[in-house]
């Protein structure tokens, strides 16, 4: 009865043993698991999973699924790159770090971002998301970030983008969505100033962006400008797009200068379907589009002009020379004057107001000196109409006046040197008489033949008193043999040639 009742308690015990062992290999598998890198929840441990060095926690490449826990609040650089964390959720970090400012999140699995992720790391300066598999931005994720400069997005599979996903985050300066899905330019973050004002840089570049808004782009400030980069993505091809660009690399604008050979677009019909070329090749090769020039400034009269001083670079000291090197100065009674921004203003434009105009740009890592030349019109900018009218009446009186000179030349009555029997006597010719000859009108034969001369001219060199002019019309042997005689000298062989010079300062009367 003993050996039973043993054996049944022998057997109960066994059981028994068996049962508490089983759970407590299965207890400690889960303690273990609990400390395992990878799983969630687990407690960040400098000692064994990551590398804690002052203020900075790294913990790459340790295929966490999670983010540790417990981090220490002096945390200031916190990197969990090259892991497998798919979710970002709201606690990821129960408790705030507010001295925390770079957060490397990049080479992950990242797919979700919770609209609370952020909350208790209002402090970040830098984050970097790059290369998960994020597809939208919903609105207000970055919110609480208002302290955030460096935006890393590009190597995710983002093809929506909120148009509020941006609000909050006043600070941003460099944006990367490069090698996205991004079907649209997002010109918001870029012409709405009281959402991303102080934004220098964004990179749209590898993305499936088709058409630019190319006239909005050209009116931004240059150093907006400098740091657009929409190079390899699928554009279709323009002059527009041309002209931009044109301008851009003229300006030596780093978006067009570094990537110059990667802008490339796709020709229109009746082109060949997915013939791409390159964008700075449209000028000669294949749409002829006109050859980008950049043009000067022109003002007319009494019109107040502003000069702008586009720079590459933000908030640089500017300073102005007028023509002649003139230095505009402030509090002077010149009449242009440096605005706020750095433009120059002319109140009253003047004709001397033409002419170069230079603006020297400065700040501590950079100088820019450009220049403006100024053509100005005189007359005023209403009067165009006027001037056209008076150019008009002008034209109108000068072919009158031809056609008065035609009549008066071929449609005068018949002069006496024309009529029959009229203007000679005795066979003498009329050439031997001068135009200037003083014969009256009346017949007196005695005043008649004392009045009736001629004027003659002869060369002056040899004889006294004489103002010693050159003889034109003859050398020195066709003078007449008695030059002294005022009677009977003989005549030059070209005296009729001569005596026709009616404006002779040195007439001699025979």
């Amino acid at each position: 009865m003993l050996q039973p009742l043993h054996q049944t308690a022998g057997g109960g015990g066994l059981s028994e043993t068996v049962a508490c062992l089983r759970w407590s290999f299965l207890l400690g598998l889960a303690a273990a698991l609990l400390w395992i890198p990878g799983a969630a929840g687990a407690a960040l441990n400098c000692h064994k999973t990551c590398i804690c060095a002052s203020n900075i926690v790294s913990c790459s490449k340790i295929n966490l699924t999670s983010v540790p826990t417990a981090l220490p609040p002096y945390t200031v650089v916190l990197d969990l790159s090259y892991n497998d964390i798919a979710r970002l959720r709201a606690e990821w970090t129960p408790d705030k770090l507010p001295k925390l400012h770079n957060l490397l999140l990049s080479h992950n699995d990242l797919h979700f971002l919770s609209s609370e992720a952020f909350l208790n790391v209002r402090q970040l300066r830098y984050l970097d998301l790059s290369s998960n598999k994020l597809r939208h931005l919903e609105e207000f994720i970055f919110e609480p970030l208002g302290h955030l400069q460096v935006l890393l997005l590009y190597n995710n599979h983002i093809s929506q983008i909120d148009r509020s996903a941006f609000n909050g985050v006043s600070s941003l300066q460099k944006l990367y969505l490069s090698q996205n899905q991004v079907s649209r330019f997002p010109l918001e973050l870029v012409t709405d100033k009281s959402r991303l004002e102080k934004l220098i840089l964004l990179d749209v570049s590898s993305n499936k962006i088709k058409v630019l808004p190319t006239a909005d782009l050209q009116a931004l400030p240059a150093w907006i400008k400098n740091g657009l980069y929409f190079h390899n993505n699928p554009l279709v091809c323009s002059c527009d797009l041309y002209s931009l660009l044109a301008h851009w690399y003229i300006r030596k604008l780093n978006s067009a200068l570094d990537f110059k050979e990667d802008y490339r677009c796709f020709l229109p019909a009746p082109a060949p379907p997915k013939t791409q070329v390159g964008v700075f090749e449209l000028s000669s090769d294949y749409m002829n589009c006109s050859t980008f020039k950049e043009t000067d400034e022109e003002a007319f009269l009494e019109q107040m002009l502003i000069l702008g001083c586009d720079t590459k670079h933000k908030d640089m000291s500017k300073t102005w020379l007028m023509p002649g090197n003139v230095v505009v100065t402030a509090g002077s009674n010149q009449s242009a004057k440096v605005l706020r921004d750095g433009s120059l203003q002319i109140s009253q434009v003047r004709p001397e107001d033409s002419g170069n105009y230079t603006c020297f740009a400065v700040s501590e890592a950079h100088n820019e000196t450009l220049y403006v030349v100024l053509k100005v019109h005189n007359f005023t900018m209403n009067a165009g109409g006027e001037t056209l009218n008076t150019a008009y009446t002008t034209l109108v009186g000068c072919l009158a006046s031809v056609v008065l000179v035609l009549i008066y030349l071929y449609l005068t009555p018949c002069r006496c040197f024309c009529c029959p029997n009229r203007g000679k006597k005795g066979g003498e010719d009329s050439i031997h008489s001068s135009m200037l000859s003083v014969t009256p009108t009346h017949e007196d034969p005695m005043l008649k033949a004392e009045l009736n001369r001629h004027v003659a001219f002869i060369d002056s060199k040899d004889l006294q008193g004489q103002n010693g002019k050159l003889n034109p019309n003859g050398d020195d042997e066709d003078l007449d043999e008695e030059a002294g005689m005022l009677g009977k000298g003989r005549r030059k062989k070209s005296v009729a040639e001569s005596i026709s010079s009616v404006f002779s300062d040195t007439p001699m009367v025979v």
